[in-house]
């Protein structure tokens, strides 16, 4: 598959040609569901928590006698029947991590590829690189690139001012190659790669 490469400019400057192993498979919805939830199960910090009966700072003593008041049977004052005591069946800190297997990370990255692919939503241009950080100056060339809500992929490292210029920019968001993800490709409308990060991609994931 043969794309055109373009300058920040919205100029031409040559073409490459995409892998058909990574970006020429056929998209395969239930394995990018998975990789998103896993992504997102991932990143929930699971600290929340209630105290339940047994941490509530409360009297045990038991509240009236069993018999004789014609009234409900109870104890502890801590029970989760009373206003303030503990809660049964509450949320407790815990990991809310699913499992998802190296290899299948690596293939829903393919199909996810393969799905900007598909959609013609994938740019590929020679560099990411600017003189001088200036947010409005790189609108401008998004603005010849057509580009409003998209994912850049740059080298190993992202160019400073680059990086810089860009983080103001609603809708568009800035990774190093070693931090392409599936969500962060689904969620833009756009995918934007540099050559050098095209090169890397091939290499790992060949």
């Amino acid at each position: 598959m043969e794309i055109q490469v373009l300058s920040l400019d919205g100029k031409q400057a040559g073409s490459v040609q995409l892998s058909e192993t990574i970006f020429g498979l056929e998209p395969r919805t239930d394995l990018l569901h998975r990789c998103v939830n896993w992504q997102l199960n991932k990143r929930r910090a699971g600290t929340h928590k209630v105290k339940n009966r047994a941490e509530i700072w409360r009297t045990g003593k038991k509240m009236y006698g069993q018999k004789g008041t014609g009234r409900a049977r109870h104890g502890s004052a801590r029970a989760p029947l009373f206003r303030g005591g503990g809660r049964a069946f509450g949320p407790v800190v815990r990991s809310h991590e699913t499992g998802f297997p190296k290899q299948l990370r690596a293939l829903a990255l393919k199909h996810a590829l393969s799905a900007k692919a598909k959609a013609s939503d994938i740019v590929v241009i020679d560099s990411a690189q600017l003189g001088e950080p200036k947010t409005k100056a790189l609108a401008k060339n998004f603005e010849k690139l057509g580009l409003t809500s998209a994912l850049v992929i740059d080298g190993a490292e992202v160019e400073k001012n680059f990086g810089l210029a860009a983080r103001n920019l609603p809708e568009i968001d800035v990774l190093p190659v070693a931090g392409i993800n599936v969500y962060d490709i689904m969620r833009r409308n756009k995918l934007v790669l540099t050559k050098a990060a095209l090169d890397a991609l091939e290499a790992r994931l060949k």
